[in-house]
């Protein structure tokens, strides 16, 4: 990752926030270089550049509106009860062509409805387990929590509907709108509340191995799993006129997007529609940052970086969002 060039500086004169550089910027990953096709000899691709968790932080909020504004970063998963909510819907009404969607919330995060409404799910501080797959068997198998969990997801959509942003798409924090229970009340409420655009997170294995040979088992068991539950949610999202990308990354390389992943991911496309997704964030520049807050940091800066810019430029490939999406299928 390159220094701040001289153009990012004059962007940002008053600049409080931690950019990085030296070990921050650069991956210790290596992987094979692709050779550049002309755009001119390959199909128009297109790709949205999203950033979960918008609402946790206002670290992350503040990323978000400069990668949108400055990076390519097209649009935002808005988790309603984040902690920074208000900064968030204040400055998505700030950016309107910033797309918002939901992240729903179910596991490792906060309800909206109390404890006493939704005992099985929730402490007294309103927190979700933060056991995922304890989660995911209780949300199977339990008829009660099933329907306490059906009634917050259509509290989450109501508290979004409330901030009176248009909803671009649905999508849940880690991945578990993929879970059939909460894939079936998030595609009831996508209906009701004019939301038919869904994240669908599949990609290729090949591809996430040949850039990171690491954490092949892991890899391998997320493929197979996100392959089979794909594969249900495409053919029910198709039957009731949903939107979604043929392919989403971020997935097989999380915890480890960088700029030198963003750039493969761009030379490898071959679906015509395609999401990339991560979870950037800012943070002052006088602070020390724990492992979590430099990736992070990491992130923000593939979306910043200048050479992604220009690599999307090379290969022609075109920035959308979900609501363009829909309108091109």
């Amino acid at each position: 990752m390159s220094q701040v060039s001289p153009a990012d500086k004059r962007r940002f004169p008053r600049e409080r926030y931690s950019w990085g550089g030296g070990e921050l910027g650069r991956s210790r990953v290596k992987h094979k270089q692709t050779t550049l096709v002309p755009a001119k000899t390959v199909r128009r691709l297109k790709l949205i550049v999203n950033a979960d968790d918008f609402g946790i932080s206002e670290e992350v909020n503040e990323s978000v509106v400069r990668a949108f504004k400055h990076g390519v970063l097209t649009s935002c998963s808005l988790m309603v009860t984040g902690a920074a909510f208000d900064q968030a819907v204040k400055l998505a009404r700030d950016n309107p062509k910033l797309n918002v969607g939901i992240h729903v919330v179910t596991v490792m995060g906060q309800s909206v409805l109390s404890k006493s409404e939704i005992p099985t799910l929730v402490d007294e501080e309103k927190n979700f387990s933060n056991n995922p797959t304890a989660a995911g068997f209780k949300y199977y198998f339990s008829k009660r929590a099933r329907v306490e969990l059906r009634k917050e997801l259509a509290a989450q959509f109501e508290k979004f509907k409330s901030t009176g942003l248009p909803l671009s798409h649905i999508d849940g924090h880690l991945h578990m709108h993929v879970h059939p229970v909460i894939f079936n009340a998030a595609l009831e409420l996508g209906a009701a509340y004019g939301a038919k655009r869904m994240r669908v997170p599949q990609e290729e294995r090949h591809l996430a191995f040949s850039f990171d040979g690491n954490q092949a088992f892991k890899k391998t068991v997320h493929t197979l799993l996100f392959g089979g539950l794909a594969l249900y949610m495409k053919k029910k999202l198709k039957r009731r006129g949903f939107t979604f990308a043929e392919r989403v990354y971020g997935n097989l390389q999380s915890d480890r997007v960088n700029e030198q992943y963003l750039l493969y991911i761009l030379d490898n496309l071959r679906a015509e529609f395609n999401e990339f997704y991560c979870h950037p964030a800012v943070y002052e520049s006088d602070r020390v940052l724990n492992d979590e807050e430099r990736q992070h940091l990491r992130e923000f800066q593939a979306l910043m970086s200048e050479i992604v810019i220009q690599r999307l430029t090379d290969l022609g490939i075109e920035l959308t969002n979900y609501f363009d999406l829909e309108a091109k299928r």
